[in-house]
């Protein structure tokens, strides 16, 4: 099959024209940066979703891979409901992290005429483009396989290639609003009752390359289409903090029980930390966000997540922790909100990616060293001091953070901050801080807890030899 692409500059637009056989599949495919994205979903050439197209009642099956069980459940595909924000997992369907995607099956149930298959997706980051090949079937042909897995050529079990979709630009995963329309010059892709989209993730640089898909619309011709709804109203209780300057929301609505402590216990730490760590993570030009939502979810493993301005809270662990680590756990989240060091590089090319035990190391510093210091929660001790390496990550790189800056330079996260967050984080940082590689700062580091936990145990008492005591 040929193809050739054009590019509409200036548009946000991508037209592909495949050719396949007699006929010509189109796919008008549009972009829309963060910044211009609607909750509404209007594009140019691109229809908005719809909560009355054939695949509204249809059968989504995953037939290949696993769902990401912090998003929805694959019936997000085709509810006709669309999210109202940019990073709204549970109002997308994705899958799960650090695997290769997977494939879905659309069964409409009957063999029908097909004008349009659309696809949507939002996310500010790596998860919002879309990188599939779609392929459909009759059922009628005697190899047919209604379920084939990865490693099955669909086109050798009664399937036909429709067609390729990415929407990466120039070849990057660039967040945003994307949208997908497939149709053909004849007027109708054809007469199917099968769909099968082989999906795959837009980036292996870390687990988080799986797409957020919020919809998918297969449209038959001559018929009224409806839009879709928002999914949900914006919920929850809204702080105030630093006189108005941050509003900070709190959302319970599905775990009620957590409402109490999240309103009296939670809200006052809110308010008083996150103005404190946006006062300790400056850079120039850096305005750091003015509202951010906390939501409490009974379905999300795990403690919690944040992306965007939004954190996530796994419920069940936070029930089990409410007098011990709950609050400084949602301290960690906030730090994310502020850093944004993500941001840069979807309009840097060049912007260098932070390693990702410094960004978690500065997120634990401030929340063990300066938020609870007196619990000793990032302690190493004779225990781990074996396994500790300054880029071990979360607590162990906050308590390496905390040396440097008690022994080198009170303003290194300050820095490096401003470095992460402008894109140009680089390891001669540590150098023109303190005269020395973040190697030797890091075996200095080690060798200075050694010593310490060496002369701890000689000042400890000993037992007595005669009497065991």
């Amino acid at each position: 099959m040929k193809s050739r692409s054009i590019f509409i500059v200036g548009a946000s637009t991508i037209l592909i024209f495949a050719m396949a056989s007699n006929a010509v599949t189109k796919i008008f495919v549009e972009y829309r940066r963060n910044e211009y994205a609607r909750p509404d979903f209007k594009f140019g050439n691109i229809p908005s979703p719809s909560r009355s197209d054939a695949a509204t009642k249809a059968k989504f099956i995953i037939v290949d891979g696993r769902r990401d069980r912090n998003g929805g459940n694959v019936d997000k595909l085709h509810d006709g409901k669309i999210p109202i924000e940019e990073d709204q997992p549970s109002e997308n369907f994705f899958f799960n992290a650090g695997t290769d995607g997977g494939r879905i099956l659309v069964d409409l149930g009957k063999t029908i005429e097909i004008k349009q298959v659309n696809t949507y997706s939002w996310h500010p980051n790596t998860r919002g483009p879309q990188v599939y090949k779609l392929y459909a079937g009759d059922g009628k042909a005697s190899d047919f396989n209604p379920r084939p897995r990865r490693g099955t050529k669909p086109q050798t079990c009664g399937w036909k290639l429709v067609a390729s979709i990415d929407t990466r630009v120039k070849g990057k995963p660039v967040g945003g609003q994307h949208g997908v329309s497939i149709y053909d010059s004849d007027g109708n892709i054809g007469k199917y009752q099968y769909l099968l989209f082989d999906i795959y993730r837009t980036e292996d640089n870390d687990p988080f390359g799986n797409t957020f898909y919020n919809e998918i619309d297969v449209v038959e011709p001559n018929t009224q289409v409806v839009a879709a709804e928002p999914a949900t109203e914006r919920r929850g209780k809204i702080f105030e903090a630093e006189g108005g300057k941050y509003q900070l929301t709190i959302d319970t609505s599905e775990t009620p029980d957590l409402t109490e402590w999240a309103h009296k216990e939670l809200a006052p730490v809110l308010q008083e930390w996150y103005p404190k760590i946006v006062k300790m993570l400056p850079s120039e030009g850096y305005q750091a966000p003015s509202s951010l939502s906390i939501t409490f979810s009974p379905n999300m493993q795990g403690v919690a997540a944040a992306s965007g301005t939004r954190i996530r809270c796994g419920a069940g662990w936070f029930r089990r922790q409410l007098q011990g680590e709950a609050k400084g756990a949602v301290v960690h989240e906030l730090v994310h909100v502020v850093q944004r060091y993500s941001r840069v590089r979807r309009t840097d090319p060049n912007a260098v990616r932070t390693p990702g035990w410094l960004v978690e190391g500065i997120a634990d510093y401030i929340r063990w060293f300066l938020y609870e210091p007196q619990t000793r929660g990032a302690e190493v001790t004779r225990r781990n001091i074996s396994r500790a390496r300054y880029d071990s990550s979360y607590r162990i790189s906050g308590n390496f953070l905390n040396w440097v800056t008690q022994t080198y330079d009170k303003d290194i996260v300050r820095k490096l901050n401003a470095a992460a967050r402008q894109g140009r984080y680089k390891e001669q940082l540590w150098i023109e801080a303190t005269g020395h590689t973040v190697q030797e700062l890091g075996d200095e580091w080690k060798k200075s807890l050694e010593k310490k936990i060496a002369a701890e145990t000689d000042a400890a008492p000993k037992n007595n030899t005669l009497t065991d005591k």
